[in-house]
């Protein structure tokens, strides 16, 4: 496979455009499904979304995209209202709500589609393709569907940017200020199944929650800015989407939908480890840093209250009087020489002045922190 393949295969160029725009959307909208807690969601409504396209099917009976994805989409939004319902009207919490849902309609379309498969009718074929996706299927008017959807759910968040940004952070106040919080909330779901649902047919059931929310993730280790955030998503699940049918282009008997979610599982891992606010390692590299930092701010506290019974602070002590201190090391004295709080004469140890105040400026801040 060659770069200019991209531009001249006709197939390959449908499938790259349109999982980019596919992990585009999904970064966009699993953002708020990430900040609002409700990371189950999406892999609820993915499950959910299974007996509408065998309904739609057999309702029908021809396997047309279209009428299967609406079929989806229907199934979906039903399946995300009875998730709130429950919550708002029993004692069951989302987790519990989200479960039973799942379930519920995964079984109901599981038994569908085994219905459908054992009819004496063609068409039935390749109905399986939903539960793990197979983006060779993408067609043209598959990807203006997809741009369309993007598009709009794009102008919405735009026109309702600062009610979606109120609602997410703190709903109660964004009811008191007059804003229909049901409105919105109805709003930003609509479009988050609307994600799903046109992911289905690429990434599949089974995949797609993982697409909904791995871009999210990455970019949350990355800023606390929401546009930010939005942005970053939407960028990690356009170049998972390219990335992902790239490699899966370029090897033999590679699924597309899986090698794009493990792309993304990838931008996850890689955020996690190497956020300069967030990641694991410079998390560690503060950590040691001021690690450091305490045990020399221990050790010239320490050095203080020796040099603090001298009428002369600069008097020498013996390095050995520090033994039965445990926070310094030959290291700690030489960066504290180096910082110019004391002077080092060879098996000596005497404190400067600028060491003397810097010590007397941390026991008295000591002091009032303890008051």
């Amino acid at each position: 496979m060659n770069l200019t393949d991209f531009f001249t295969d006709y197939t390959l160029r449908t499938i790259t455009l349109g999982t980019a725009i596919l992990g585009a959307i999904c970064g966009m909208l699993g953002s708020f499904a990430v900040l609002r807690k409700q990371s189950l969601l999406g892999d609820a409504i993915s499950h959910a979304a299974l007996p509408g396209i065998a309904l739609a099917f057999l309702i029908t009976g021809i396997k047309d995209t279209n009428v299967m994805l609406i079929g989806a989409l229907v199934s979906g939004l039903i399946g995300t209202f009875w998730i709130k319902g429950i919550v708002k009207r029993t004692r069951l919490k989302s987790d519990t709500a989200l479960g039973l849902i799942l379930s519920l309609f995964f079984g109901f379309g599981m038994l569908l589609l085994t219905f459908i498969q054992k009819m004496p009718n063609a068409n039935q074929a390749g109905l399986d393709k939903y539960l793990f996706g197979q983006a060779a299927t993408l067609v043209e008017e598959d990807v203006w569907i997809m741009a369309m959807v993007t598009g709009t759910s794009l102008l919405v968040l735009l026109l309702f940017w600062k009610e979606l940004k109120l609602l997410l952070f703190d709903a109660d106040y964004t009811k008191t200020l007059g804003f229909n919080t049901r409105f919105l909330d109805v709003l930003i779901t609509t479009f988050i199944v609307l994600a799903i649902v046109l992911g289905l047919q690429t990434v599949g059931v089974v995949l797609m929650s993982a697409m909904l929310l791995a871009p999210a993730a990455a970019a949350r280790q990355w800023t606390n800015s929401l546009g930010v955030m939005i942005t970053l998503a939407s960028v990690f699940g356009a170049l998972s989407g390219v990335f992902g049918t790239a490699i899966s282009a370029s090897q033999n008997n590679l699924s597309t939908g899986p090698v794009i979610v493990l792309v993304a599982a990838f931008f996850v891992v890689v955020s996690f480890i190497f956020s300069p606010g967030r990641g694991l390692l410079f998390r560690e590299i503060r950590f040691r840093k001021n690690r450091r930092e305490l045990h020399l701010k221990k050790t010239l506290t320490f050095m203080y209250h020796i040099a603090k019974t001298h009428e002369n602070v600069s008097h020498p002590h013996a390095i050995r009087i520090l033994n039965n201190f445990q926070g310094f090391t030959r290291k700690t004295l030489t960066q504290l020489e180096e910082q110019q709080f004391i002077q080092l004469r060879g098996n000596q140890w005497a404190m400067t002045e600028k060491g003397y105040r810097e010590a007397a400026s941390m026991f008295n801040q000591i002091g009032k922190e303890n008051d």
